[in-house]
């Protein structure tokens, strides 16, 4: 498992400058020499050929570098590597590092003076650098590469960069996603910095810690629309089933108090929820990117096993993904990440505890005032395992009839009835939307702008199809 969690358990404007103007105000933030020379300097641009005898891609879209930092540590001359938080990669010269910090400070201090709104993204021909400030005065600035392809005109090579295939609301949803990830599971950087008697070596480590692995897992190249979305598959239930897991839920928010949020989800398709939207999507992506695989493929490879456990003469197949690996070893309560959630209370920190019987998984969150014991776990197992083991195979069936038969087509129905009064029926994705219109005058055209109308203002995060 990609372990983000520390295991200790503790709207924009794009900017593209001219490169004179830039100058004088970079010497300002940047008085270091370095012996590297920008290759940006050394571009040439050759205009696209009229014969063209081949071409050939070669180079993609990779992650040039990755920095966070905050110019308040590093305000004199002398001083400029305490603004640097963090640094990816880690080999780079100090001169580098300061150099390409001292850039960003430059264009953003520039750029403040057309707009009020932060500066969003630098394009180059050969790079695109993205900026986010999620915090006042921390900045996190993501470069990579822009692909380009190899043309030869009379035996002579020509290179053109495809500055199209690199969208801005690609990579700043990256961005934005590279940060909430570090959020959930470490809270905000002034939150670190409070907690630690506002020592900046904490800060630098949770950094550190995190993005060294988590860039690992970043694939830049693959990033598409979907990624800006950062959406959640939700799985349709009939309404028996759902009522059933909403049951289930409710049963064991009440029999276990310590369970604060819960989350049920189903062939990593999201069933039910208790926490707020963002919170959820940032969480769903890392049972689903991470944590889910990891488990599946630990499986595949036997490490751990999947026999059916005995309670009170039931036999079931529920078992800890976070916890305790074996409920029969009362000494190992195994990893228990700590994620921090956006609640009544910002940076509420939980226990991010997950049972998974057959397909499907119950994410339960516990308050850290808590006490997270082998006895509770133990517990938990013994509810859990009987009941979830059945459900899931409940919804199971329910989901094989469902990929197997067709419930009839997509479509809508409008109804005039005796009385003047119009009924719209529309049934979308296993959805049913029903509208009763009194408007004895309206025409056929003006009923279904009127439905229109009640979709958009009422169910805007649904899509129905017209």
């Amino acid at each position: 498992m990609h372990e983000y969690f520390n295991e200790k358990q503790e709207n924009s404007t794009s900017c593209c400058c001219n490169s004179d103007k830039l100058s004088n105000i970079f010497t300002k933030y940047s008085q270091r020499p370095t012996s590297r020379q920008s290759s940006d300097q050394k571009i040439k641009h050759n205009s696209t050929p009229n014969h063209i005898k081949s071409m050939a891609v070669k180079g993609g879209i990779s992650l040039i570098n990755f920095f966070v930092f905050n110019s308040e540590y590093g305000p004199r001359e002398g001083e400029e590597e305490k603004k640097i938080m963090y640094y990816y990669p880690k080999n780079d010269h100090i001169d580098t590092k300061i150099k390409q910090i001292g850039l960003c400070e430059a264009i953003c201090k520039f750029t403040e003076t057309f707009s009020d709104k932060p500066c969003q993204s630098l394009h180059t021909q050969k790079t695109r650098q993205t900026y986010l400030e999620p915090e006042k005065d921390f900045w996190i600035i993501m470069t990579v590469s822009v692909p380009f392809t190899e043309k030869t005109k009379d035996g002579q090579p020509i290179v053109e960069y495809r500055e199209e295939d690199v969208q801005d609301c690609v990579y700043e949803a990256l961005l934005k996603q590279a940060y909430r990830m570090f959020h959930l599971f470490n809270g905000t950087f002034t939150h670190i910095l409070s907690k630690n008697s506002n020592d900046v070596q904490c800060l630098k480590q949770r950094l550190e810690h995190f993005y060294s692995r988590y860039l690992q897992t970043l694939k830049p190249q693959f990033c598409d629309i979907l990624d800006i979305f950062c959406g959640i598959h939700f799985m349709p239930l009939d309404k028996n089933t759902f009522l059933r897991v909403q049951c289930f839920i409710n049963l064991l928010e009440a029999k276990f108090s310590a369970v604060k949020y819960t989350a049920f989800l189903y062939n990593d398709q999201l069933v039910w929820s208790g926490l707020e939207q963002e919170d959820m999507r940032i969480m769903y992506k890392y049972l689903t990117t991470s944590l889910f695989p990891t488990h599946l493929e630990q499986e595949l490879l036997g490490s751990t096993t999947t026999s059916p456990a005995r309670v009170q003469g039931s036999v079931h197949y529920g078992k800890f993904i976070t916890g305790p690996p074996d409920i029969k070893d009362d000494q190992n309560i195994g990893k228990i990440p700590r994620v921090y959630l956006n609640t009544s209370e910002e940076n509420e920190e939980c226990y991010l505890l997950v049972y998974r019987a057959h397909n499907a998984s119950v994410c339960m969150l516990i308050n850290v005032a808590t006490a997270l014991n082998f006895d509770l776990c133990q517990k938990l197992d013994v509810f859990l395992g009987p009941q979830l083991t059945n459900l899931a195979s409940d919804i199971g069936e329910q989901y094989s009839k469902r990929l197997s038969v067709r419930n009839g087509e997509d479509g809508e129905t409008i109804v005039k009835t005796a009385s003047d009064n119009w009924v719209v029926g529309k049934r979308s994705d296993q959805r049913e939307f029903y509208v009763v219109i009194n408007q004895k005058n309206a025409n056929l055209i003006e009923i279904n702008e009127e439905v229109k109308r009640l979709c958009a203002s009422h169910f805007n995060s649904i899509f129905f199809l017209d």
